[in-house]
């Protein structure tokens, strides 16, 4: 009889035994990650009723591809553009409860004479609820659709980067075995610039390669491709200090913005839930029964700081959002389990040999306690705040709902928040173009250059034009432009804006002097940093129109998948159409007019499928959508129509050429006060509209939005009004509406 390696018997036991247990918790009606740690429980060597596994080394490598597997499947179902629309309530939530959970499970360690690394790590474990469980129980009790669910998914995805971060910081403090502020640090901004190199270059390229070879794609050559990306960047990840699971997640979230991640995710199911099923088998493997029942104790103290402790500090953090009681109890009671990313972190442990054995059996132990309990927790949710309800003080509960309400009123954003937030973006974002670049061109480019002579000038010269779009975006790029006016109009507030926008420039000009110290002589990189900025200055125009067809392209990456789904939803779509991304100018004839008015559909066939403006994205706009200067369009519509569109803008704009008379309009908002002169009068009366040659779009009001309001509503006390018109004549506009609050103040004081 031929002899079959050990490694092909392990594996028909372990998935003879997975597929066993599968079947079973089926029919239970119980999660089957609980029937494959079970089963690896059995077929493990703490367990000698069965067969058991004989090279456990060869099981573990597997489980170890089965890890990246499941983080390149969570990373397709992250994607970084829900982080952004999760909004403050999950953060704040999530924040909470992984915080003070972090804290109740080091504090287990410590109160039980633990090690400090099996504190830290025991705080980790517990502190990364299982989106696979939540998510699972929420579809087996339908109730996805309810309120707290959203902000339960919205608290995962937070809960899901939280644990990469944490995977990065434990391995730190692991490998140095003491707490380094600054090392740690180092560690948390290395992270941060590979999130950011890693997320922008590949937005821009990857979704561009997949266009390019889109023919080409059939459903085994995507396949082999999304997993050569996936293990090309592990490799990477692994290379540069970080866990080869990051670079697995990583590659997932990046793909996931491309119009291919449904058909990668739906390639990879087949491999993720094999190895995946290895993965959990492996776990149960490494359950002794006899070190459970020795260290009950800790994993008694976990499950109750899971039930109770999670729970209530998830509770608090939705409390202090403004969510209403009973939200805030179900979100707090849905979050009370451990899952895959706390297995991976406790798998860390032992890979780096910081943590003791007992860890990860407790850590298991404690995971099938709360998944079993998942489900009859969100179950008592509702029971549980009836309770509250009746036993926490009336004064309490009235506070709690008056709270409530306030919180959820629209508020409108300080403009010195939205410029910090950009000024971060901005400068965060370039900076980490601009460094890489900066590296790469002068430690590739000169080796590139055969010429030891020319060999520094000529890689400066590469460089600096790969790096000009860059730096003028640096130092010059502006959204929000009504931001910039509002603080303007202020004297006391031009200060600290200036020293923001030319500290951006002085950023940019720190960096071509990084540049040429790299590669001359100090005296040699002054005379450069001086050329360089002259030249630089004196091409502004077109370094501004080549990256703005670089932002373009991002852009249009980055709403690809979005924008294909609803073309996809369509009834009929012509075969030849296609997308393409045009951005409306102040001087196009368009701008100020709604949907209907211009009639794109009428003229040139097109449909326009996306708007976005600004940090708002309007999917399928409807036809009494208005064009602003500035939007970006998705536009819809065949090589002829879509041509067509191209050229009759690029006509508006030869025509408007040499008008030295042309008025950018951008959009703007103030806010109706007790002293101001149009209080009380109607948009007609108030003369709005003559006086700042400008169009009143919407009016926010008590929380109510009136969108193209008509000429006879009246102007109410607190009403936010936003306009369009020119920037000249609405800063005149909103001084003259400042001094007459002024004067309107000294009469009133005055009388008293």
């Amino acid at each position: 009889m031929q002899h079959l390696p050990h490694l092909i018997t392990d594996l028909a036991l372990i998935l003879g035994a997975a597929a066993i247990f599968t079947l079973l918790f089926k029919k239970l009606k119980q999660p089957v990650v609980l029937g494959y740690i079970i089963a690896g429980l059995l077929v493990g060597p703490n367990f000698q009723l069965f067969p058991s596994v004989v090279e456990v080394g060869s099981i573990k490598i597997w489980a170890e591809i089965g890890v990246l597997f499941l983080l390149f499947g969570l990373g397709l179902e992250f994607s970084f553009k829900k982080l952004v629309k999760v909004g403050s309530i999950a953060v704040v939530a999530a924040l909470m409860g992984i915080s003070l959970t972090m804290l109740c499970g080091c504090g287990i360690g410590y109160l039980l004479g633990w090690e400090m690394m099996d504190s830290l790590f025991m705080g980790g474990i517990l502190a990364i609820a299982s989106t696979t469980i939540i998510v699972r129980a929420f579809d087996e009790q339908g109730v996805k659709s309810q309120k707290f669910a959203g902000i339960v998914l919205g608290v995962l995805v937070i809960e899901d980067l939280v644990a990469v971060v944490l995977m990065v910081v434990l391995s730190t403090v692991s490998i140095s075995r003491t707490f380094e502020g600054t090392e740690m640090i180092m560690s948390i901004l290395k992270l941060i610039f590979f999130l950011v190199l890693w997320f922008v270059s590949g937005i821009f390229f990857l979704p561009t390669f997949l266009k390019a070879v889109k023919n080409y794609l059939s459903e085994e050559t995507l396949l082999i491709l999304s997993i050569a990306l996936c293990f090309g960047i592990v490799v990477l990840a692994a290379h540069v200090g970080f866990s080869p699971a990051l670079g697995a997640f990583i590659m997932g979230s990046i793909l996931a913005e491309t119009t291919k991640a449904e058909k990668i995710e739906h390639g990879i199911k087949s491999l993720k839930d094999l190895f995946g099923a290895i993965f959990f088998v492996s776990v149960g493997m490494l359950i002794d029964p006899k070190m459970l029942i020795e260290h009950a104790l800790p994993i008694g103290l976990a499950t109750l700081v899971l039930l109770i402790g999670k729970p209530t500090f998830v509770l608090i953090g939705s409390l202090i959002t403004g969510q209403p009681l009973k939200v805030a109890v179900q979100t707090g009671m849905s979050l009370s389990q451990i899952g895959e990313f706390s297995f991976i972190i406790a798998t860390l442990g032992l890979t780096l040999d910081v943590t003791s054995d007992f860890l990860y059996p407790v850590a298991v132990a404690v995971s099938v306690l709360t998944t079993f309990t998942t489900p009859y927790m969100i179950k008592l949710s509702n029971p549980m705040y009836e309770f509250l309800n009746r036993k926490l003080p009336s004064k309490w509960i009235a506070g709690i709902e008056r709270y409530s309400m306030g919180a959820q009123k629209i508020n409108e954003a300080s403009d010195w928040k939205v410029l910090i937030r950009f000024y971060i973006l901005n400068v965060t974002v370039f900076s980490v173009i601009i460094i890489t670049v900066i590296l790469l061109g002068t430690k590739y480019v000169s080796w590139m250059i055969p010429f030891s002579t020319w060999n520094k000038p000529i890689t400066a010269i590469v460089t600096l034009i790969i790096l000009a779009p860059f730096l003028w975006a640096l130092a010059f790029r502006r959204t929000h432009k009504d931001a910039y006016a509002n603080i303007w109009l202020k004297p006391l507030q031009r200060g600290p804006l200036v020293v923001m926008l030319l500290s951006r420039v002085a950023l940019a000009v720190f960096y071509i002097g990084f540049l040429f110290d790299q590669l001359f002589s100090p005296l040699i990189a002054v005379i450069g940093v001086i050329t360089t900025v002259t030249i630089l200055f004196l091409l502004r125009g077109k370094i501004r129109e080549f990256y703005g067809r670089i932002e373009l392209r991002f852009l249009s990456n980055l709403n690809d998948r979005e924008v294909q789904a609803m073309i996809n939803a369509a009834p009929i779509a012509p075969w030849d159409s296609h997308i393409a991304t045009f951005q409306l100018k102040p001087y196009h004839p368009y701008v100020g007019q709604t949907l209907m008015e211009s009639k794109l559909r009428e003229n040139f066939g097109i449909n326009i499928a996306v708007i976005r403006r600004g940090d708002i994205v309007i999917n399928v706009p409807s036809r009494f959508e208005k064009l602003y200067p500035n939007d970006v369009l998705s536009v819809i519509g065949t090589d002829e129509q879509l041509k067509s569109f191209k050229e009759f803008l690029e006509a508006s704009k030869r025509a408007l050429d040499g008008m030295s008379d042309a008025v950018e309009v951008s959009l703007h908002h103030f806010t109706i006060t007790n002293f101001s002169s149009i209080l009380g009068k109607s948009i007609r009366e108030s003369a709005i509209r003559e006086r700042t040659k400008g169009l009143v779009v919407g009016i926010e009001r008590k929380g109510e939005r009136i969108l193209n309001p008509e000429s006879d509503v009246v102007f109410e006390l607190d009403d936010t009004v936003w306009m369009v018109g020119g920037e000249k004549r609405m800063q005149v506009f909103m001084r003259e509406c400042e001094g007459h609050t002024r004067n309107m103040k000294r009469q009133q004081l005055s009388k008293h």
